[in-house]
């Protein structure tokens, strides 16, 4: 509960340094760069204002968004308007079944998201995104090392694979650069 608070009072106060309205270059080259993914369908997880689900779809995509945060939520609709193959909903990504968000989707990513998600909620994102991704599908989650920073708020590179586990099998890691441990996560979603 408090994380959501804490989210609220950022969005309220503007202070939201991981919301830049810029889709980092790691996504850029996973969409773009020399073994681009086809477009097809994306989910965004804790998709903010919306930036990258407007990404996805100026690049072919059929993209939805989720997000919980209100303030977030009208900004990213804000932005969607208009927008071919994007829509946003609002809710929790621990609880995808409660929401229109039908699959199969062939992409879902997650910049920032699931590392905030409360432990005991951890199993519901997880599974809800294995019930809606394809075999083959790709999972490319950006994540703070477990410790990190001054919120408790994180993941090791084995609840990454041990969480996603049976449905995904871990294909990549990138370090981040900031803060310190921090990884873009690349997972497989398997038969």
């Amino acid at each position: 509960m408090w994380r959501r608070l804490w989210y609220a009072h950022a969005y309220r106060t503007g202070r939201t340094p991981w919301d830049t309205g810029v889709t980092p270059p790691e996504v850029v080259d996973l969409i773009e760069g020399s073994d681009a993914l086809q477009p097809g369908r994306a989910l965004d997880l804790g998709c903010g204002t919306g930036t990258n689900v407007a990404y996805l779809a100026r690049h072919g995509w059929t993209a939805t968004g989720v997000e919980s945060d209100a303030r977030a939520f009208d900004a990213a609709e804000r932005r969607l308007r208009g927008a071919n193959g994007a829509r946003v909903f609002r809710g929790d990504v621990t609880r995808l079944a409660d929401l229109p968000v039908d699959g199969p989707f062939d992409l879902a990513l997650d910049i920032g998201c699931f590392h905030s998600v409360a432990p005991a909620g951890r199993d519901g994102y997880a599974s809800g995104v294995a019930a809606r991704t394809m075999p083959g599908a790709t999972l490319f989650v950006f994540a703070f090392a477990s410790g990190a920073g001054r919120m408790a708020v994180g993941v090791t590179p084995r609840e990454m694979r041990d969480r996603f586990a049976p449905w995904f099998e871990p294909v990549g890691r990138i370090a981040g650069t900031q803060p310190l441990g921090a990884a873009w996560y690349r997972l497989r979603r398997v038969a």
